[in-house]
């Protein structure tokens, strides 16, 4: 029988082992040495909460489905009914077509046809790659329409450093700012972190804090990359979450709002706009016109394990 998420595609390298599925090119599994790295979900299960989902061509949600672009007025379907947004995307039900399976890697591509509300052609493209260095996700978006298309890329990976809850693990976030959202979780100001409970730029437990946040103003190493660490404990074994320039947001939730699986893992999301972009245009990337510079965008992220 086949499992509810479609094909699945194991890659293995280094002591790294991953599962991708047919599905929305979701990341189900991934564990090093045998130690689970994610939260995912079982084969027989579908993803709940977006576990390990691919975002395209957004991430997060867009206030009553409705935005301007390119001087029309568009409305997409409203897939998170009870806040009345849209949430996540076009593509993260969708069945990707397998493009090349190796031991090590597996690359899916799905095409996004115009549809009411989002009325581009683009091609969307994942590549997953094992190696001594951890997981590495490459998410590329490709326009073949002769407009210019709006674009955001985002990815929703649990992370998880053991059974939880997640109250005692150390936490890195090396960001400056955090995003303020409303009963709608739609972004309405934002803080600094200085002198708040979330400033986690210096490792420390998590404790008692509830997630549900975009974090931005990124500290980055030298090639622009920022990094996110949990630790079982101080000295335990852990994981780092990076992401490329591309990605200006971290998406972080600790799912207290869904009692079956609060804080039982830390979901830290990269995206390269936050929630709301197609209004507010804020981060949003614009994909050219097909043939023209500019109409492909691709970004990267990973996992790696942390002794």
């Amino acid at each position: 029988m086949l499992a509810p998420s479609g094909d699945q595609y194991a890659i293995s390298a280094a002591g790294y082992r991953a599962v991708v599925t047919e599905s929305g090119a979701a990341l189900r599994e991934l564990a090093y040495a045998g130690r689970p790295l994610v939260d995912g979900f079982a084969e027989h299960e579908m993803s709940s909460g977006g576990r390990g989902q691919i975002l395209m061509p957004w991430p997060n949600r867009i206030r009553d489905g409705r935005y301007s672009f390119g001087g029309r007025d568009l409305q997409l379907p409203l897939t998170e009914p009870k806040r009345h947004n849209a949430s996540h995307g076009l593509a993260r039900w969708a069945a990707w077509t397998l493009e090349e399976h190796t031991a090590n890697s597996v690359s899916l591509q799905y095409r996004l046809m115009a549809q009411t509300g989002y009325p581009w052609l683009v091609d969307l493209h994942v590549l997953y790659d094992l190696s001594a260095d951890g997981l590495t996700v490459t998410q590329t978006a490709t326009n073949l329409s002769n407009e210019a298309a709006p674009f955001a890329s985002g990815a929703h990976p649990y992370l998880s450093v053991g059974p939880g809850p997640v109250d005692s693990w150390e936490l890195t976030l090396p960001a400056d700012t955090r995003s303020l959202t409303d009963d709608r979780l739609l972004p309405v100001a934002r803080e600094s972190v200085d002198g708040t409970g979330y400033d986690f730029r210096v490792s420390r437990p998590i404790g008692d804090v509830e997630f549900d946040n975009a974090f931005t103003d990124l500290a980055r190493d030298g090639e622009g990359v920022a990094t996110v660490t949990v630790r079982e404990s101080a000295s335990g074994p852990g994981l780092a979450l990076w992401a490329d320039e591309n990605h200006r947001w971290l998406l972080v939730y600790t799912a207290d709002d869904v009692p079956a699986t609060a804080r039982r893992s830390i979901a830290v999301e990269p995206m390269t706009a936050q929630a709301d972009a197609f209004r507010s245009g804020e981060d949003l990337l614009t994909l050219a016109p097909a043939g023209s510079p500019g109409d492909e965008v691709s970004v990267s992220w990973g996992i790696r394990a942390l002794d």
